[in-house]
């Protein structure tokens, strides 16, 4: 059954300027071929600011910056920006085809340690995108610490997460993004940034995959800028599931 090869880039981000980041990741994206999905971090063109939407570039121009990623690469460009919308400003997780197909989700869970829930709207919509065979749920930083809305209804393969999680905290993006991998028996990515933002908040990276037994196939060096490579295998996810089908007896839940 079909692999998936997905890369994510741990990277630093330059604080509020688009321009130099969307260099820095042009020249990121040079170096590779070959891959099913390529994840950049949360608010990707920004790095994690309140004001990011009102001063980022447009979702018009974000798109079409990865579209041209996504045709040159042959990948799905998967990442987040804060971007203003109709139902004004968002933190806005992009996944961008090929073809030029673009697939979005909001985030739900916004930040309140932050004020995050002052300056942005939360999304109220699930999304699962199909892509080259597999399910992939896109969920945003702080969205990892509430499980329900992770569920697995048994309608993804792949949890994908993008986040500006900070290092004081990186024993939680590890054991959460574990934990959230063994209770819906399905991998997951989680994709975090490096360095130091323009609110002086410091970033480990610990970006990995990790397999539906919980193992982690694939890890970044902590505080490293660099980019990590793996495969996953519906195969392997099928075994799983049948040898320990726990997915038939979890609770249902009705979100309202």
């Amino acid at each position: 059954m079909s692999g998936l090869k997905i890369t994510l880039l741990q990277q630093p981000l330059v604080w509020m300027d688009s321009p130099a980041n969307l260099r820095h990741f042009d020249h990121q994206l040079e170096r590779i071929t070959g891959r099913d999905l390529i994840v950049l971090p949360e608010m990707f063109t920004t790095g994690f600011s309140m004001e990011a939407a009102n001063q980022s570039l447009s979702q018009e121009e974000i798109i079409a910056w990865m579209r041209s990623k996504a045709q040159q690469t042959q990948a799905l460009i998967a990442g987040s920006a804060a971007l203003l919308c109709e139902r004004g400003p968002v933190n806005r997780f992009l996944l961008v085809e090929p073809e030029g197909t673009v697939h979005f989700y909001d985030k739900r869970h916004l930040f309140r340690m932050a004020d995050e829930h002052h300056h942005f709207v939360a999304g109220n919509t699930r999304v699962v995108v199909e892509w080259r065979g597999w399910r992939i749920l896109p969920l945003i930083c702080y969205d990892l610490r509430f499980p329900v809305w992770s569920r697995n209804r048994n309608d993804y393969d792949l949890a994908l997460y993008v986040a500006n999680w900070p290092a004081p905290r990186s024993l939680h993006w590890q054991t959460l993004l574990a934990a959230r991998a063994i209770e819906n028996q399905a991998y997951v990515a989680g994709c975090n940034r490096v360095g130091t933002d323009g609110n002086g908040h410091h970033y480990r990276g610990d970006s990995r995959v990790i397999n539906p037994q919980g193992e982690v196939i694939a890890t970044a060096e902590a505080h490293q800028a660099t980019h990590i490579d793996a495969e996953i295998s519906l195969s392997v996810l099928k075994e799983c599931r049948e040898k320990f089908p726990s997915w038939q007896d979890a609770d249902s839940f009705l979100l309202r």
